[in-house]
């Protein structure tokens, strides 16, 4: 689950770690009193105000701007709030903006004495362990640094049994070159946003820019979270931070369904129980010449209710020429899943894209029957190979 900047600075100022303080608006008119509010609390004079959307590269798309003034900050939010921003990482669309924050300045006097750094919090898959990676160069893209100037990337992975250290916390800070109160300062902000991140049971956490203000204070001054799904049943009380709004309609129905969807950009419509068999399935779609338009794993019990709605999402995308349904028939028999496919395709109807089925394990042959004397546009295959050929011949 991805989470605003706000939401991700919230969280991480609940466990110590030092942010730019701000308020989030959804109106011109909040944004005003937002920013009359922080000046009294902080005493700033400028504000950042940041469009609040689920992806990067926000600068670069017209998505922060920095106000000068009160009626600066009403007339950025005016040209913000419902706006599409489009930046690296959106589609061409973009993303229609519904929040903006306001933000603190914290590029006070001293600017020069400043700094800015990368710092993210993730799991190294190779070693089995999380890892801090940061780098000197913060305030631009992570990739770029990585390609051109490698020496700059440093990484430290936490043992899992101890967690992060004193020790490497002192690390760190010595490899971005400070000392004094702003040493002491990132060795605890270091340790806060390791604690956080274990403790949210997040995915992902990065900061860029962490920065060093001139009065050698540590903060967090943008922040990109993401919290594993899989564990929010222990964090009910981050349910409500998730905002469907920026995820993608179809998947977002799909999810209420308890169907596994992630919508692609090819022609092929996947429906398949098992992730695995579903990546597989996928792969040889690609290979005999088709793309998938989606995954969709229907799970362990694909009943005629499942199935049915696996359609009915699978037909919303205008791309899909043909769909392959690919079963395992291990916990679930074929010949019911057989008898699905048959209910939803009538309680669907006219339904002009062809349909291949490939159901294989107990009661696999019943299945076949049941197709093949539906009298469907559905044509029943054995093989997998087959049913990527066939698929392939369809699409083109």
């Amino acid at each position: 689950m991805n989470l605003h900047e706000y939401q991700g600075k919230e969280l991480l100022n609940s466990f110590g770690v030092n942010i730019q303080r701000g308020i989030v608006a959804s109106t011109p008119e909040e944004a005003v009193q937002a920013a009359k509010k922080l000046n009294l609390d902080t005493g700033t004079n400028w504000w950042v105000v940041k469009a609040q959307i689920h992806a990067g590269g926000r600068g670069k798309g017209g998505g922060v701007k920095l106000a000068k003034s009160i009626e600066e900050v009403k007339t950025i939010s005016e040209n913000i709030l419902g706006m599409y921003l489009v930046t690296p990482q959106t589609s061409k669309k973009g993303k229609l903006v519904n929040q903006v924050l306001i933000a603190e300045d914290v590029y006070y006097p001293g600017e020069d004495q400043t700094s800015e750094f990368y710092m993210s919090v993730l799991l190294n898959r190779s070693s089995g362990k999380n890892m801090i990676m940061y780098s000197p160069q913060g305030g631009m893209d992570i990739e770029k640094v990585a390609e051109e100037t490698p020496n700059l990337i440093f990484t430290q992975e936490i043992d899992p049994k101890i967690g992060i250290t004193d020790s490497q916390a002192e690390k760190i800070a010595l490899d971005l070159s400070l000392n004094g109160l702003a040493f002491n300062e990132m060795k605890i902000f270091v340790k806060s946003l390791c604690n956080a991140y274990e403790s949210l049971d997040a995915s992902l956490f990065e900061i860029n820019p962490v920065l060093k203000t001139s009065d050698n204070k540590i903060l967090a001054v943008d922040s990109k979270v993401t919290l594993d799904n899989n564990a929010l049943f222990r964090h009910k009380e981050l349910h409500h931070l998730r905002d469907r709004r920026e995820e993608d309609p179809t998947e977002v129905e799909a999810d209420e369904y308890g169907l596994n969807f992630i919508k692609l950009n090819g022609n092929v419509g996947c429906m398949v129980n098992g992730a695995g068999l579903a990546m597989a399935t996928m792969d040889i779609i690609k290979m005999a010449g088709g793309n998938p338009a989606n995954f969709l794993d229907v799970g362990g019990t694909a009943d005629a209710k499942r199935v049915e709605q696996a359609f009915r999402i699978i037909l919303k995308d205008n791309q899909v020429k043909v769909i392959l349904i690919n079963i395992f028939g291990g916990i679930v028999r074929c010949d019911r899943v057989a008898q699905g496919i048959i209910d939803a395709y009538n309680n669907i109807g006219d339904i002009k894209v062809p349909i291949i089925v490939r159901l294989e394990g107990t009661n696999s042959v019943e299945a076949k029957q049941l197709i093949d004397k539906s009298n469907l546009q559905v044509e029943s295959v054995i093989l997998l190979q087959e049913a990527a050929d066939k698929v392939a011949e369809l699409v083109k």
